[in-house]
């Protein structure tokens, strides 16, 4: 969790192999993420499963088929059992009726569950959010919190939510990490991060435009810049 432009999409970037670190290593599963080796990344891809900032369908393609591309591309496994895999995937969302479907027909809140059923289509180990609550209504938020949560525990993998939301990821994260300016400004449970003392972690979660983070961008004093 962070404020705008603090480093939280540029870590999943990292995680991800689409950016390289300026110095130190990414470890996944004990080994190191090398984006020099492409073979050896795209194995390691192909264990994330990563839900884009408004879903990111493809707008040409129907929603069975937006949830069957990973299929299709990283699997040789046949056509019917790819099509019956994604019926699943989009029955664990609450969308089998939607299938047919284009991503134009549906609403933000169901294009955001078809992502989340396509990130989860190859049952990956890890999966990674950007943003997932950003632009939903109150109910779809809802719906979508708890939708992580559950299959985050069915698939017995591990989630990374990138989010600046605090009360849906309070309630769904096991730990939750703040980071400000590129680094971890604090760290613990959402139980332990809401006792929190320290100003920083009061300003975020109280949404305060008082406190560490300043509402001014630094500028001279306003008398002095009029002349007065």
């Amino acid at each position: 969790m962070g404020g705008s432009g603090m480093g939280k999409t540029t870590l999943l970037k990292l995680i991800g192999g689409l950016e390289a670190p300026d110095k130190g290593q990414v470890i996944f599963d004990n080994k190191p993420l090398d984006a020099s080796n492409k073979e050896s990344l795209f194995a390691q891809r192909r264990r994330m499963g990563m839900l884009f900032q408004f879903g990111a369908l493809f707008t040409d393609m129907s929603v069975i088929d937006n949830v069957a591309f990973p299929l299709r591309e990283q699997t040789d496994i046949s056509e019917d059992l790819i099509e019956r895999m994604a019926l699943m995937k989009l029955n664990a969302v609450g969308l089998r009726g939607a299938a047919d479907l284009m991503p134009s027909e549906i609403s933000g809140g169901m294009a955001r569950r078809v992502a989340l059923a396509r990130a989860t289509a190859l049952d990956p180990e890890l999966i990674m959010y950007d943003e997932p609550f950003a632009g939903l209504d109150p109910i779809s938020m809802g719906i979508t919190a708890r939708l992580i949560r559950d299959l985050n525990d069915a698939l017995n993998a591990t989630s990374i939510i990138v989010t600046h939301d605090v009360p849906e990821t309070f309630a769904i994260a096991d730990y939750v990490y703040m980071i400000s300016s590129g680094r971890i400004a604090a760290e613990g449970t959402p139980q332990e991060l809401s006792a929190s003392t320290d100003p920083y972690v009061q300003q975020f979660i109280k949404g305060e435009p008082d406190g560490p983070v300043a509402f001014h961008y630094p500028a001279e004093p306003i008398e002095k810049q009029f002349g007065v």
